[in-house]
């Protein structure tokens, strides 16, 4: 990953000590980054008197701190409203169409790009239906590159500057090394995405992130814009497209695990005899619920769309309705070992699985109900995610907007 412009050490400031001015650098980006995280947070405009209370600086701190973000055009200030006698609070806000997110998705369906500024506004977006299964990774992800440029021109004719870049994609991601390590539905294997799109498809010095499709889509449903927390912050996100991918999301943060692969459960064994998936296995969940597996059962055809798929299953009990009821079983048998394991009480059902959830319910709540230990004292709340055809591109740009918000010193001085 490239450095963050701005990010290194200052040298010493002649006539001090090292060790105190690096201490008095150190409290200060400190200082500017709890400010900037506070301004974001607010569901609504906050003062500098406002922001004092909240952190227990003093207010000539905040404000000193306040007009560095406001230069740097990671914060805008607003027409003052009534306050104090002689003392009108101005509303403090994230700035508008000056830093930006790009997040990027390559599904064995689809890719898609969005370009999202500070206050959660789309700059560009695009979306481009195709069939990358089992396809060659230097031809797509070169076609990832021209979308990226594309969608970088239009946000660049807006006067924003990408911060960062997130591709999400569906498999195990080496997100210290930028590596995809294995994609199964795509067919790649120890791919370095940055090395196959090329130096050219992103600004100079402009980082990208690799990161895994699900994790970057949970990440988007657990903010409701660029460093603010959605009401609902703990659950499990699942998303069927082709395969199933999941995320589980704890007070806000994506849980990793060790080595960043959490969240595998397309790969969970519903019956260890089943159907061979193309991981190697037998019986994942997703040969029962994935997008394939589904109609393929229903006797429809692969390019059905998931909404036509909802409404012949509603039409009656055929196959079609069958289909999706044995998913709603499998999907069910999963999700109680992830409860039981990880007490989370909330599932949110996205991507493909969006026009399925009603249909979907009574399986998987059946099974919940049977299988989670804890059920007689726990309800678990099913939901579907908002429509969003391209879900791990908005959580991508807004997890590439993370390192301005959370890291603002590197920031200051790119408009100067």
């Amino acid at each position: 990953m490239n450095a963050i412009p701005g990010a290194g050490v200052a040298a010493p400031t002649a006539g001090r000590p090292s060790s105190g001015a690096a201490r008095q650098s150190s409290l200060r980006e400190h200082n500017l980054a709890v400010i900037s995280q506070a301004i974001f947070a607010s569901p609504e405009p906050v003062s500098r008197a406002q922001l004092a209370a909240q952190t227990g600086m003093t207010r000539s701190t905040v404000s000193r701190l306040t007009e560095e973000l406001i230069a740097a055009r990671i914060v805008a200030e607003h027409h003052p409203t009534g306050g104090r006698p002689g003392r009108p609070a101005v509303p403090l806000t994230p700035a508008r169409g000056s830093f930006a997110g790009l997040g990027l998705q390559v599904n064995v369906d689809y890719m898609a790009g969005r370009v999202m500024d500070l206050t959660g506004a789309i700059l560009a977006e695009e979306y481009v239906e195709g069939d990358f299964e089992s396809s060659d990774a230097a031809a797509v992800l070169a076609r990832a590159a021209d979308l990226a440029r594309r969608l970088l021109e239009r946000a660049g004719a807006t006067g924003a500057r990408v911060a960062q870049a997130c591709l999400g994609l569906p498999g195990l991601v080496d997100a210290a090394s930028g590596r995809l390590l294995l994609a199964p539905n795509l067919g790649w294997h120890e791919v370095r995405p940055a090395e196959l799109m090329g130096a050219d498809a992103l600004p100079a010095g402009t980082a990208l992130v690799v990161d895994n499709d699900a994790n970057l889509a949970a990440y988007g449903l657990a903010n409701t814009a660029p460093g603010r927390s959605a009401p609902s912050s703990t659950f499990i996100y699942v998303g069927g497209d082709i395969g199933v991918g999941a995320a589980i999301v704890a007070e806000g943060t994506v849980v990793l695990g060790k080595h960043g692969w959490a969240g595998e459960i397309g790969h969970m064994a519903i019956e260890p005899a089943g159907p061979q998936c193309h991981c190697g296995a037998r019986g994942c969940l997703e040969r029962y619920a994935g997008k394939h597996a589904v109609l393929e059962a229903a006797g429809l055809p692969l390019e059905t769309s998931t909404a036509a798929l909802a409404e012949a299953a509603a039409s009656g009990y055929g196959a079609a309705r069958a289909a999706v009821e044995r998913a709603a079983w499998a999907l069910g048998i999963a999700l109680a070992g992830v409860v039981n394991l990880v007490d989370v009480d909330e599932v949110v059902l996205g991507a493909g699985y969006i026009p399925l959830v009603d249909l979907l319910r009574p399986g998987i709540e059946e099974q919940l109900r049977v299988r989670t230990l804890a059920s007689p004292w726990m309800r678990v709340l099913l939901r579907g995610a908002p429509a969003d055809p391209a879900p791990a591109a908005t959580g991508g740009a807004m997890r590439a907007l993370r390192t301005v918000i959370q890291q603002p010193a590197a920031w200051t001085g790119t408009f100067a």
